[in-house]
């Protein structure tokens, strides 16, 4: 065979090698499972372009809402594991499952990252008689189960009020909603008389279109100083909502890899860092393996919660 022969045989046998395109070579669906307008959709709407940046593709929000948020859990999980479909998720996908709404958990995913933790207030209509916590209690003690509560049930918005329920020995009335955005409109409508928001509302607050009653926390936030926390009340509860990425269950190691490095570039983004400021937002990463046991004890949490409010169904 000619010199000239080989080189051309050798050339049709590379042609002839199956070409694999390195991770990732099309847009990035993150499933948010909430309506837009919403915290959850409002804190990863930032974090997508940050992550872009990093992950070096387009990486598009699809809001999935409905059944607590189960509806986009559920179509990520089903999903095919390659990367491309990312689920952004809070401490709902534990509360859920335990609470029977959703047969999806944690388990059904593999962590990549988790990137914020947003402190619970809760928040009151200005067309309530009261704007304290002293005439909320005197209130829910002379008409127990008359304070309507928004909720999303099963969630952290249904928890954080449970919580507080018990610690105060009240009782609520709960009007379920598909997240924080048609809560708002509820309680700023006057529909409803509590519900589970942040300091991102403090503008509202501050129009005098809602009132805080009490924050979360260990401490009073240095952005509302003069919101009390809970526990300087005498009710012992601190609670935040935590956010994170997960995949479908299956998808490889490679690119989960390349998902947290590009997730842990994306959160010290001084735009990232930014922004979750303006949301009342810690920025919190945990990386793949720190993020794994946090949903471990997570889960555990949310399951002894549930047995203690009387809601746990599985």
């Amino acid at each position: 065979m000619t010199l000239k022969r080989m080189i051309a045989a050798f050339g049709c046998a590379l042609f002839a090698v199956p070409a694999f395109a390195a991770y990732p070579d099309r847009p990035i669906k993150m499933v948010v499972p909430w309506a837009a307008g919403g915290d959850t959709d409002n804190i990863f709407r930032p974090f997508a372009p940050m992550l872009q940046k990093h992950v070096g593709q387009t990486v598009v929000i699809a809001n999935v809402g409905g059944a607590s948020g189960t509806k986009g859990a559920k179509e990520s999980k089903d999903s095919p594991p390659d990367g491309y479909t990312l689920l952004a998720v809070h401490d709902y996908i534990h509360s859920t499952y335990y609470t029977g709404v959703a047969e999806v958990n944690y388990h059904d995913f593999e962590p990549i990252c988790l990137i914020a933790s947003t402190p619970s207030v809760l928040t009151a209509s200005p067309k309530t008689a009261w704007g304290d916590w002293k005439g909320l209690l005197a209130d829910a003690k002379a008409r127990p189960g008359m304070i309507t509560v928004g909720a999303t049930l099963g969630s952290t918005s249904h928890f954080f009020p449970a919580l507080i329920e018990k610690a105060a020995g009240i009782k609520f009335k709960y009007v379920s909603y598909e997240g924080l955005a048609p809560r708002m409109n509820a309680i700023l409508g006057g529909h409803i008389d509590l519900t589970d928001s942040n300091l991102t509302q403090k503008g509202k607050v501050d129009a005098g279109q809602l009132k805080f009653i009490a924050i979360a926390t260990e401490k009073r936030s240095s952005e509302m100083p003069n919101v009390p926390t809970l526990k300087e009340l005498g009710v012992n509860v601190v609670y935040d909502v935590n956010r994170g990425v997960l995949a479908p269950k299956g998808t490889p190691a490679d690119v989960l890899g390349k998902l947290e490095s590009s997730c842990a570039a994306a959160a010290r983004e001084p735009s990232f860092v930014d922004s979750m400021k303006k949301q009342a937002t810690d920025v919190r990463y945990m990386g793949r393996k720190q993020y794994a046991d946090w949903l471990k004890g997570n889960d555990d949490l949310n399951k002894a919660l549930a047995k203690d409010l009387g809601l746990l169904k599985r």
